[in-house]
Protein backbone atom coordinates (compact mmCIF):
# COMPACT_ATOMS: atom_id res chain seq x y z
CA UNK A 1 0.00 0.00 0.00
CA UNK A 2 1.54 3.27 -1.24
CA UNK A 3 1.66 5.84 1.64
CA UNK A 4 1.15 9.52 1.12
CA UNK A 5 4.08 11.97 1.88
CA UNK A 6 2.20 14.41 3.40
CA UNK A 7 0.28 12.76 6.20
CA UNK A 8 1.16 9.46 5.92
CA UNK A 9 -2.70 7.95 4.58
CA UNK A 10 -3.34 5.84 2.70
CA UNK A 11 -3.04 6.60 -1.25
CA UNK A 12 -5.05 5.11 -3.63
CA UNK A 13 -4.84 4.47 -7.40
CA UNK A 14 -7.57 6.59 -9.88
CA UNK A 15 -7.79 6.78 -13.25
CA UNK A 16 -8.06 10.37 -15.17
CA UNK A 17 -8.05 12.02 -18.43
CA UNK A 18 -6.29 14.58 -19.98
CA UNK A 19 -8.17 17.72 -21.99
CA UNK A 20 -7.38 15.51 -25.04
CA UNK A 21 -9.23 12.47 -23.64
CA UNK A 22 -5.75 10.54 -22.93
CA UNK A 23 -6.55 8.58 -19.67
CA UNK A 24 -3.78 8.13 -17.05
CA UNK A 25 -3.17 7.19 -13.41
CA UNK A 26 -2.56 9.00 -10.72
CA UNK A 27 -2.73 8.92 -6.89
CA UNK A 28 -4.92 10.68 -4.37
CA UNK A 29 -4.45 10.41 -0.17
CA UNK A 30 -7.81 9.35 1.36
CA UNK A 31 -7.21 12.01 4.53
CA UNK A 32 -5.34 14.66 3.01
CA UNK A 33 -5.91 14.26 -0.99
CA UNK A 34 -3.05 15.01 -1.97
CA UNK A 35 -2.76 13.99 -5.49
CA UNK A 36 0.91 12.07 -7.23
CA UNK A 37 1.59 11.12 -10.69
CA UNK A 38 4.94 8.74 -11.35
CA UNK A 39 7.32 10.64 -13.72
CA UNK A 40 7.63 7.63 -16.01
CA UNK A 41 3.34 7.37 -16.27
CA UNK A 42 3.57 10.97 -17.21
CA UNK A 43 6.31 11.04 -19.75
CA UNK A 44 4.74 7.56 -21.24
CA UNK A 45 1.56 9.73 -21.99
CA UNK A 46 2.93 11.49 -25.08
CA UNK A 47 4.87 8.93 -26.19
CA UNK A 48 2.04 6.02 -25.66
CA UNK A 49 -0.36 8.26 -28.06
CA UNK A 50 2.29 9.83 -30.55
CA UNK A 51 2.15 13.20 -29.15
CA UNK A 52 4.82 15.14 -30.12
CA UNK A 53 5.32 18.89 -29.11
CA UNK A 54 6.58 21.15 -31.67
CA UNK A 55 8.80 24.55 -31.20
CA UNK A 56 7.42 27.00 -34.32
CA UNK A 57 8.45 30.75 -34.33
CA UNK A 58 6.57 33.71 -34.77
CA UNK A 59 7.14 36.15 -37.42
CA UNK A 60 5.65 39.71 -38.03
CA UNK A 61 3.47 40.11 -40.80
CA UNK A 62 1.74 43.02 -42.11
CA UNK A 63 -0.89 43.91 -39.48
CA UNK A 64 -0.18 40.77 -37.52
CA UNK A 65 1.94 37.35 -37.06
CA UNK A 66 2.53 34.01 -38.66
CA UNK A 67 3.37 30.92 -37.56
CA UNK A 68 5.93 28.63 -39.41
CA UNK A 69 4.29 25.54 -39.34
CA UNK A 70 6.95 22.45 -38.99
CA UNK A 71 7.36 20.94 -42.39
CA UNK A 72 6.70 17.49 -40.72
CA UNK A 73 3.20 18.51 -39.93
CA UNK A 74 2.90 20.58 -43.20
CA UNK A 75 3.20 16.83 -44.85
CA UNK A 76 1.07 14.92 -42.08
CA UNK A 77 -1.90 17.03 -42.16
CA UNK A 78 -1.69 17.84 -46.35
CA UNK A 79 -1.63 21.91 -45.72
CA UNK A 80 -0.86 23.87 -48.76
CA UNK A 81 -0.23 27.66 -49.06
CA UNK A 82 -2.75 30.02 -48.96
CA UNK A 83 -5.06 27.37 -47.53
CA UNK A 84 -7.19 27.71 -44.68
CA UNK A 85 -7.33 26.42 -40.75
CA UNK A 86 -9.34 27.22 -38.42
CA UNK A 87 -7.90 28.76 -34.97
CA UNK A 88 -9.79 28.58 -31.81
CA UNK A 89 -8.75 30.57 -28.47
CA UNK A 90 -9.26 27.39 -25.47
CA UNK A 91 -8.39 28.95 -21.66
CA UNK A 92 -4.63 27.59 -21.57
CA UNK A 93 -3.48 28.13 -25.24
CA UNK A 94 -5.01 28.02 -28.37
CA UNK A 95 -5.57 25.21 -31.19
CA UNK A 96 -5.04 24.79 -34.79
CA UNK A 97 -7.41 22.82 -36.56
CA UNK A 98 -7.33 22.15 -40.25
CA UNK A 99 -10.13 23.34 -42.59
Amino acid sequence: MKKCSECNGKMVELKAKTPEGIEYDYFICEMCGEEIIKAEKLHAVPQKHRLKRYNAKISKLREGLGIKIPSELVKKYKLKDNGLVTIISEKEGIKIITA
